[in-house]
């Protein structure tokens, strides 16, 4: 790698420094949507009581509305769907049809726009040409092992691969994974590339930003794609071209740009996490690109979260994850053959121990959550423990019974969700989940020192999931997501160890807490109505 001149390093310096961040609050989107958003909901409320209940015509549309909500309801009846939101469904329309009805179809089937749909198979289909071409043919793997029947679902539903070799390292906190992140960017030579949910102007963006500046003089290639909603209160409009402008060799790209519209394809969200580096290591897990994960910055107590390092042929699933939506929506299509790391240089497994390694991504393309499948699989297999990690409990049919027949049948099973709140009608709604759990024998703990935003879940000393996959409707069936399945291999015994750990800070919930009097189980039980948008 060429070095930098000292003038090179004193623009690096400047640039980071004045980053356009800064103009943030001179004109920050998230207000004028709000505004906006607001305005259109009273319009809609204003023009449904004109139409509706104040016109001659007001009871023939009132009509036309229930044939739609009844033909709504008897659809759903019949569709192969979760209970839970198929009865929230049909309460919300059946009550207030001229709202359920619109509701229902803009946000009821949870998949992207066609376009969106059409767009994002096309990419993966030609993205699917060029891995076999480099990589080869990968065959689901047979089960030899316990876990390898969790494998072959994630290999043929996601299609990712599963590896028997590999590194895996795990970090308990943002503040432990941030100097190693650096030091991976440091020793960049090829390409970097991020995919985050949230990026904020702040210490931990700026470091690495001044990093990828210095990369893309001296030749890297940089990739950077981040989620417009996300990014809303934290980054500026058309940061991405900001970015852009700094150096041709940096591309970035919002996925799917939020508009002060009620839209279908405002639904769906790029929730992952992923950086990629020369095809030799990637990273994953709970934490964004913004100065609360590492702690920089107090919002709610400390903020806890989690994110594994994976070096080997794995890193090859994290790029082709990356390109899956790039090559989607990017300008301009990129060829994977300069990004993925061929088997004989990329540590591709030749051996036939039981470590498993395998990345994995979920999306709302196909109706199938793999997250979920993941989930409900390690917690039925379980036999005598299941620990998780989880910032949300927002629990849909076959998670809730899943995990309450694994603790009446003696298995240990702790859940451990944020003692300080980041929302608070997703708090209240995770705690009305708690009661039929602990009846249930499930252990629930409260993280006393701040917020847990950690999705991991550990079982029997022998496997483990990290990612970025909550225990929530969002982010199991509307949001695009990513996670690592790990077995025999000695990560597992770290999350289980931080797990432990953990409990020694939190507090146990017993069945009468939080207590709540009539009006408030009332307010829990309409708020599980809309629990599916939460």
């Amino acid at each position: 790698m060429k070095k930098l001149s000292l003038r090179k390093k004193k623009w690096i310096e400047r640039t980071v420094a004045n980053d356009r961040s800064y103009k943030l609050y001179l004109y920050n989107r998230f207000f004028l949507f709000l505004i906006l958003v607001f305005g259109q909901l009273v319009g809609y409320v204003l023009l449904l009581y004109l139409f509706a209940y104040n016109s001659k015509v007001g009871f023939a549309v009132q009509i036309g509305v229930g044939i739609i909500a009844l033909v709504c309801v008897l659809y759903l009846i019949g569709k192969n769907d979760r209970p839970s939101a198929k009865l929230n469904w049909i309460l919300l329309m059946l009550l207030t049809p001229v709202v359920g009805v619109p509701m229902y179809i803009l946000y009821g089937e949870g998949r992207p726009t066609k376009r969106m749909n059409k767009k994002i198979l096309r990419a993966k289909a030609q993205n699917g040409e060029e891995i076999k071409a480099v990589l080869g043919e990968r065959e689901i793997p047979k089960a030899e092992c316990r876990s390898d029947a969790i494998c072959q679902y994630i290999a043929k539903h996601a299609g990712y691969p599963m590896y028997t070799q590999g590194g895996v390292e795990y970090y308990k906190s943002g503040e432990e994974v941030y100097p190693i992140l650096l030091e991976e960017l440091e020793k960049a030579e090829k390409f970097i590339l991020l995919d985050y949910f949230i990026i904020a102007h702040g210490k931990m963006w700026n470091s690495i930003l001044k990093i990828l500046l210095e990369k893309a003089i001296q030749g890297v290639q940089v990739r950077i794609l981040y989620d417009d909603f996300g990014c809303m209160m934290t980054l500026p409009p058309k940061y991405d071209r900001y970015l852009e402008s700094l150096h041709e060799n940096i591309k970035c790209m919002t996925f799917n740009n939020v508009a002060p519209i009620f839209a279908v394809r405002m639904n769906n969200r790029d929730h992952r996490k992923i950086t990629v580096i020369d095809g030799r290591v990637a990273f994953t897990g709970g934490f964004n690109l913004s100065d609360e994960y590492i702690n920089e910055k107090k919002r709610f107590g400390y903020w806890k979260d989690c994110a594994v390092k994976i070096t080997g042929g794995a890193v090859n699933s994290f790029t082709q994850m990356f390109f899956y939506l790039w090559n989607a929506f990017a300008p301009k299509r990129e060829s994977l053959e300069s990004y993925l790391i061929p088997q004989k240089q990329g540590g591709r497994d030749e051996g036939n121990g039981e470590t498993r390694i395998q990345p994995y991504d979920d999306s709302p393309l196909d109706k199938i959550s793999v997250g979920e499948g993941v989930y409900v699989d390690i917690i039925n297999r379980a036999a005598r423990y299941v620990y998780i990690f989880t910032p949300y409990l927002v629990l849909d049919d076959s998670l809730r019974f899943a995990l309450c027949r694994a603790a009446s049948r003696g298995v240990d099973v702790r859940i451990v969700t944020p003692g300080v709140p980041d929302k608070k009608v997703t708090y209240r709604l995770t705690r009305a989940n708690y009661q039929i759990l602990i009846k249930a024998g499930v252990k629930i703990y409260e993280y006393t020192p701040g917020f847990l935003h950690s999705k991991c879940v550990v079982s029997d000393d022998e496997c483990a999931v990290v990612g970025t996959i909550n225990f929530d409707y969002r982010s199991l069936y509307h949001h695009f997501e990513n996670a690592v399945y790990l077995a025999n291999c000695p990560a597992v015994e770290a999350v289980k160890r931080d797990m432990e750990d953990t409990y020694a800070v939190s507090r146990e919930c017993s069945s009468a807490y939080p207590k709540r009097r009539l009006l408030g189980r009332m307010i829990d039980a309409l708020l599980r109505v809309f629990e599916t948008l939460f």
